[in-house]
């Protein structure tokens, strides 16, 4: 000390770790705690984020709802007024220009195409009257532009609705092994208008 001033060296010297300042209110701890507080709290959203990310950055936060989708589609998606097959799982949509274009995977296709009236009860499923083949070849995938999900697989078979009402077209992945069957699960893609 030079006549009671402080040097210094002896304002700079480092405060030992665990003694408060001089001051007795220890405040250089604390931007320590804010920041462990602070990632934590990062963390913590970061994994809200993650885990609700397809409700959050989804269209109309429907997980169903493919990118660039223009209208939301209700919880039971109907295609010309028949509902899809109940067992209709891994549901992807997109929808534009009042068009829809759903994808799912069912065991129920025959039903389906029946209630649909796209097949007659008493027709064959791969009857050329009421459908035609898919130029896609085995195991060749496709995918609408737009529509978002796994692609359907060939071979395939394609239904068209036939008369006036609301256009309905179904493509139905084929069975590779027996031609005269459906895959199961067949991956499926309706197109059909949305009012």
């Amino acid at each position: 000390m030079n006549g009671g001033r402080a040097t210094v060296e002896e304002t700079a010297a480092p405060n030992p770790e665990g003694v408060p300042d001089a001051d007795g209110g220890g405040t250089r701890r604390w931007p320590v705690y804010t920041g462990i507080v602070v990632g934590v709290l990062a963390l913590l959203a970061g994994g809200v984020v993650w885990l609700f990310q397809d409700e959050l950055f989804k269209p109309f936060g429907d997980a169903r709802a493919c990118e660039g989708s223009t209208a939301e589609l209700p919880k039971v998606i109907s295609a010309g007024g028949v509902p899809l097959p109940a067992d209709a799982s891994d549901v992807h949509y997109a929808t534009r220009e009042g068009t829809a274009q759903v994808s799912f995977l069912s065991d129920r296709m025959p039903d389906y195409l029946h209630r649909a009236g796209l097949l007659p009860k008493d027709a064959e499923l791969f009857d050329e009257r009421y459908g035609s083949a898919y130029a896609l070849a085995t195991d060749e995938g496709e995918l609408p532009e737009g529509l978002c999900g796994p692609a359907l697989k060939g071979p395939a078979w394609s239904y068209i609705t036939r008369g006036s009402g609301s256009g309905v077209n179904v493509l139905i992945e084929r069975s590779s092994i027996v031609p005269d069957l459906f895959r199961s699960p067949a991956r499926v893609v309706v197109t059909f208008d949305i009012l």
